[in-house]
């Protein structure tokens, strides 16, 4: 009989008290203590089983625990090591989790993690009774409350350390769970400064400068900038995902999966499993896949976007929507199911993700929404490395995010679309200038006078709508050689040469008021280079009759524009 699911419970002994779905991961305890490492980082997405994992190490080393050995590993991969064995439950712990940390501002953030290592002090509270306590000792624990000032704040942990070490005769193991959920709500939300200034002094007096800590092990999305929060942690372990470490303690391998689908009877979706699931790759190991959404389709038997759906994705969209040209037609080819080719460096740094496009593409590939397939190479600094959408799910995720883009005019951006399909240019018209009063800012697309190239952020973001809100119907096309040059859309059927949906060739310009005196004058630009061009060759020689192919020239001055059908032929 299939065991039962329990979504979201990220606690180790509670799944294992009431035995639910489990599927085990102790190696990783023995793994990562055997490594010996002073503080470790381990970049994984976001839920592949960090905070199980972390919770686990803290079952099996906390003194809390001690003598439940037996009930709660028995059978499981790290209780066959006798020398682990005898380390269970004998390591005071500390354990603190930042996932919860999604504040836009900084002083709510602050009050945020105050609270969150006040209650881990709390789960210590057998210290206040310690006659070990000096009067200096018992100031300092009467400080930590809700209210305390930044500095106060960023000391704890190492607080903490101190009397744990005293009081149990040992080093304490510190446990950080989604250290930088803080700093990635900092860079959406525009406190980056102070969030960082603060995460720099928790990090350095937590990690570097405790002289009683035994040892640490964080866990995050992305490898923040050593230059920001890591500049004095010089003992730090890196793990990335191109790291030779803990490939397969986080998220489920393909013989893993297989077990289950055999347990709950669904072996027979297995092929369709992949599509939607698999992709991740971890130091050259591949067919790993995503704990969230497995457990929810094992529990549903329904194909979604459950891991995606844990988050609003806004950092993600912020990068994308602000992004120039060049990288929003190379998330277009990803979104087409293309492969892009970029040197990573897996260093994120916030600040940089409005000017360097590798930082973004480093950032996604850390999140999970890209893979790298094939071997790490091993000048990883200067190789370009392909990238492509991890799997079907995040296809999914990336469409309706960039819907979500257009949804403050989505009556008027679906009448568009069916508008271009028809031919009406005059309706296609108003429903583009209501599309870009309503949207437009999200993308920039003022800028500054002189950026003449500021307003193609827009024009990107339209084009990879279209390939959302079309997909499976059209294949939306930019850029593409047709003829003698270069057409900005093509809007082709995915009925091809036998079918009946129409075509359409776009061509957008903006408004050069040096060789032109209106908008009109604009529209007939675009519709010249689509002629002088041949743009609509291309269609033709698919086989798709000239008839069944609109030809829209669009202009663009500001906030105002014009769509132009050519006349018929």
């Amino acid at each position: 009989m299939a065991r039962t699911i329990s979504i979201g419970k990220q606690g180790f002994e509670d799944l294992r008290a009431k035995g639910y779905f489990y599927v085990d991961k102790t190696s990783f305890v023995s793994d990562w203590w055997r490594e010996g490492d002073d503080v470790t980082l381990v970049c994984r997405p976001r839920r592949f089983g960090k905070t199980l994992n972390l919770d686990t190490v803290r079952c099996f080393l906390s003194t809390e625990y001690a003598g439940r050995g037996e009930e709660l590993f028995g059978g499981l991969r790290v209780w066959d090591d006798p020398s682990m064995r005898a380390l269970q439950g004998t390591v005071p712990v500390i354990f603190v989790s930042f996932a919860r940390v999604k504040q836009s501002s900084f002083e709510d953030m602050l009050k945020r993690i105050n609270t969150i290592l006040t209650n881990a002090v709390r789960e210590h509270g057998y210290l206040r009774g310690w006659e070990g306590l000096t009067e200096v000792d018992r100031a300092r624990l009467n400080a930590v409350d809700d209210t305390m000032d930044a500095v106060t704040c960023a000391d704890v942990p190492n607080l903490l350390c101190d009397l744990l070490r005293r009081y149990w005769g040992i080093k304490p193991v510190v446990l950080l769970d989604e250290y930088d959920a803080p700093m990635q709500q900092a860079w959406t939300h525009g406190f980056w400064g102070e969030a960082t200034d603060f995460m720099r002094d928790l990090m350095n007096s937590t990690f570097k400068t405790n002289e009683s800590l035994g040892r640490g092990l964080i866990t995050g999305v992305t490898r923040v900038s050593r230059e920001s929060i890591f500049s004095d942690l010089n003992n730090l372990t890196v793990v990335t995902t191109s790291v030779p470490l803990y490939q397969t303690a986080f998220g489920f391998t393909q013989s893993e999966v297989d077990d289950v689908l055999v347990e709950f009877g669904r072996e027979d979706m297995r092929q369709r499993v992949c599509d939607w699931y698999d992709g991740f790759v971890f130091d050259g190991v591949s067919s790993i896949y995503n704990p969230w959404s497995i457990t929810h389709f094992l529990r549903y038997g329904v194909f979604d976007a459950y891991w995606a759906n844990t988050s609003s994705n806004s950092l993600v969209s912020s990068v994308v929507r602000r992004g120039g040209r060049v990288l929003k037609r190379d998330f277009e080819e990803l979104m087409r199911g293309g492969r892009i080719s970029k040197i990573i460096d897996e260093q994120v740094v916030f600040s940089e993700l409005d000017g360097r496009p590798d930082a973004v593409w480093a950032l996604l590939l850390a999140a999970g929404y890209l893979r790298a397939p094939g071997p790490v190479p091993e000048d990883v600094v200067h190789t370009p490395r392909p990238l492509e959408l991890t799997n079907r799910e995040v296809q999914a995720t990336f469409d309706r995010m960039v819907e979500g883009w257009f949804q403050d005019a989505s009556d008027d951006y679906d009448d568009l679309c069916t508008a271009i399909l028809a031919g009406d240019a005059e309706t296609a018209t108003d429903c583009l200038a209501e599309v870009v009063y309503a949207c437009a800012s999200s993308f920039d697309v003022a800028g500054r006078p002189s950026r003449r190239n500021a307003p193609e952020r827009f024009y990107h973001g339209l084009v990879l709508g279209l390939l959302a809100k079309l997909r499976g119907r059209y294949s939306v096309e930019s850029n593409r050689e047709s003829g003698y040059g270069r057409y900005d859309v093509a809007l082709v059927p995915t009925d091809g040469a036998t079918g009946t949906d129409s075509a359409a060739v776009i061509e957008f310009k903006v408004f050069d008021p040096r060789h032109e005196e209106t908008l009109e004058d604009t529209c007939v630009r675009a519709l010249a280079q689509i002629e002088s061009k041949h743009y609509v060759a291309g269609l033709v020689e698919r086989g798709i009759a000239r008839e069944r192919i609109h030809v829209y020239g669009m202009g663009f001055r500001g906030k105002e524009c014009l769509v132009e059908l050519e006349p018929a032929q």
